[in-house]
């Protein structure tokens, strides 16, 4: 078994160098849009929870349901974030109206859309992450 490590064969200022340029040189490259990162799991989140809520009346959002507690737990959305490489963030509001927020590996995602009375019926119904359905179609359309 080879186990030659280049860098221990450097003098110590060497060694520093490569070190620091090793590390410039990671933090200077950008996560790729891969089917694998939070960022490509969230653009496919966002247009399928919209494209749900598209459909429903004016009475109704989308909601979800969460069943990896032990109990269910239902909630309304109004938004979902992530953190590359690998974590979503779905932010909500349960029926009482308290704010909730579960964040997942991507590879543990699973949640089921529900049909759920509106909690603010008085206010316009608007898509799940974004001010107004025009801002939402330009983001769906920068696939």
């Amino acid at each position: 078994m080879n186990n030659f490590n280049p860098l221990t064969h450097l003098d110590s200022a060497a060694h520093l160098e490569v070190m620091a340029k090793m590390h410039k040189d990671a933090g200077d490259r950008q996560f790729a849009v891969t089917g694998n990162f939070a960022n490509e799991f969230h653009r496919r989140l966002i247009v399928w929870i919209n494209d749900f809520h598209r459909t429903l009346d004016e009475d109704h959002e989308v909601g979800g349901q969460l069943a990896s507690f032990g109990r269910v737990v239902e909630f309304h959305f109004t938004g979902i974030s992530y953190w590359d490489p690998s974590l979503i963030s779905f932010i909500g509001k349960l029926e009482d109206g308290s704010p909730v927020e579960l964040v997942q590996h991507v590879s543990q995602i699973n949640i089921l859309l529900l049909k759920k009375k509106r909690l603010n019926p008085e206010e316009p119904k608007r898509p799940i992450g974004f001010a107004a359905w025009p801002e939402y179609e330009q983001f769906a359309k920068e696939d």
